[in-house]
C-alpha cells in the first residue's frame, strides 16, 4: 500500500545532483516527481545531467514510472533558471500585447528550452486576474486585469507549452489576484461569494480546462462564505463540488507547497497531507523542507490503515499519475546535449523575448 502513496508526491532536492539519501528515498518510497529551484541550478549542462540521473533512478522504483521533473518557470521574477536560458519578461508584458499568437509562441519557446534539458512539468501559467493593484504577490505575474484577457491568453500559453513538450499547470485555483497576504507567510482570507468568483476569477480556469490542460494547482486561500472551515487546498467544497462536479475538470489536482505557513500555522504537517487527499488533491507538493515528505507518507499510511482515507483513493491517484505520464510520453524523447545546447538561449528566443518587452513582435518571430 505504501508504494501507492509515493506516486502522489513531488518533492524538492537539496543541490546540483542527487545525494545518496535522496536517491534512496525516491526509490524506496516510489516518489512521483521532483521540483527544482535556483539552489538546483548551476548551468544548463548540469540540469541536463541531473535529468539524466533522475531518468536512470526512476527505473529502479517499484513502478518504473518516470519522474515528473518540474519547475516554476513563468517568466519575469518567477524563473528558477536564468541566463544562459532565455530570460522571458513577466506575463504582464505578454498581456499588454494582447495576442494569443504571441502568447502561444512565448510558451512554446520557453517549453522547448526546458524540455531540451529534461524538464517535463512547469508550474505555469498563472491565470490569476490582477484585480487588486495593491497585490504584490501576483502583480506583473498576471496576464491582465480582466477575465477575458487572462482566459484568452492563458489558454494560448497552455497550448504553446504543450506544443513545446512540457506539461503546463494552471494556478492558483480559484484565483489569487485579489489577495494582499502572501500565503508563504500567512493564510489569506477573502470574503467573496461563489457567485462573485464565478463571475470573474473562475472564468480563466474554465477556459484553460478546454485547452487540454492536464493539471491545476490549488491555492491556500480561505473563502469563509463558501467554506468556513478549510482553505481551498484542503476543501472538498472547492476541489470536489466546484472543481470536479460544477466545472467538470477531469485532470490532476496538485496542491501548492504544503509547507507554506498559510497551512502550517494552523494545522499539523501530517494532518495537512491527509486532509489534502481527503479533499480531492491528487498530488502533494513539498518544496523546501526535507523532513516533511516522510511525515506526510507516515500520516497518509496511517490514515489508510485507520480507514479514514479509502485505499481506493490512493490507488486511483497513483493510476491517474501513471496515465498522465504515459499519455504525455515522459522520457519518450532521448536527451541529447548537442541539441539541448543549441536550444537553450536560442537567438530567436532571445529576440522574441526582447520584442515582447518592447511591446511589438514582428511576424517573422512568430513563424
Amino acid at each position: 500500500m505504501r508504494e501507492k502513496i509515493g506516486p502522489s508526491m513531488i518533492i524538492g532536492l537539496s543541490g546540483f545532483s542527487l545525494t545518496l539519501e535522496e536517491t534512496e528515498f525516491l526509490v524506496r518510497e516510489n516518489i512521483g516527481g521532483v521540483i527544482l529551484f535556483k539552489r538546483n541550478f548551476e548551468s544548463p549542462q548540469q540540469i541536463f545531467e541531473l535529468s539524466k540521473e533522475l531518468r536512470a533512478v526512476a527505473k529502479r522504483k517499484s513502478d518504473k514510472q518516470p519522474f515528473f521533473i518540474s519547475i516554476d518557470q513563468e517568466g519575469g521574477r518567477v524563473a528558477r533558471f536564468r541566463t544562459p536560458f532565455t530570460e522571458w519578461p513577466p506575463m504582464a508584458a505578454v498581456g499588454k500585447i494582447d495576442s494569443p499568437t504571441v502568447a502561444f509562441k512565448v510558451a512554446q519557446c520557453l517549453a522547448l528550452e526546458l524540455a531540451a534539458v529534461g524538464i517535463n512539468l512547469n508550474f505555469a501559467p498563472s491565470v490569476d486576474i490582477f484585480t487588486n493593484p495593491a497585490n504584490t504577490v501576483i502583480g506583473d505575474r498576471a496576464l491582465g486585469k480582466d477575465a477575458e484577457t487572462v482566459a484568452k491568453l492563458g489558454s494560448a500559453l497552455v497550448r504553446g507549452m504543450i506544443k513545446g513538450g512540457v506539461i503546463p499547470v494552471a494556478k492558483h485555483f480559484p484565483g489569487h489576484g485579489n489577495t494582499l497576504i502572501d500565503s508563504h507567510d500567512e493564510l489569506p482570507i477573502e470574503n467573496k461569494t461563489l457567485a462573485e468568483l464565478e463571475a470573474c476569477e473562475i472564468e480563466p480556469f474554465k477556459r484553460v480546462f478546454r485547452a487540454r490542460l492536464d493539471m491545476v494547482m490549488s491555492s491556500h486561500l480561505m473563502f469563509p462564505k463558501i467554506d468556513p472551515k478549510y482553505p481551498c487546498s484542503l476543501s472538498e467544497i472547492f476541489l470536489k463540488q466546484i472543481l470536479r462536479d460544477q466545472l467538470r475538470f477531469r485532470g490532476l489536482v496538485i496542491s501548492d507547497d504544503l509547507d507554506m505557513k498559510a497551512l502550517t500555522k494552523h494545522h499539523e504537517k501530517g494532518e495537512i497531507a491527509v486532509r489534502a487527499l481527503e479533499a480531492g488533491t491528487n498530488i502533494l507538493l513539498y518544496c523546501n523542507e526535507p523532513d516533511s515528505p516522510p511525515i506526510a507518507l507516515d500520516a497518509v499510511e496511517k490514515a489508510v490503515r485507520d480507514k479514514r482515507i479509502p485505499l481506493q483513493t490512493v490507488i486511483e491517484n497513483a493510476q491517474k499519475v501513471a496515465a498522465l505520464k504515459k499519455d504525455s510520453g515522459l522520457d519518450s524523447i532521448p536527451l541529447d546535449w548537442n541539441l539541448a545546447e543549441k536550444m537553450v538561449g536560442n537567438e530567436s528566443h532571445n529576440a522574441l523575448s526582447q520584442a515582447v518587452r518592447d511591446g511589438a513582435v514582428p511576424a517573422s518571430l512568430l513563424e
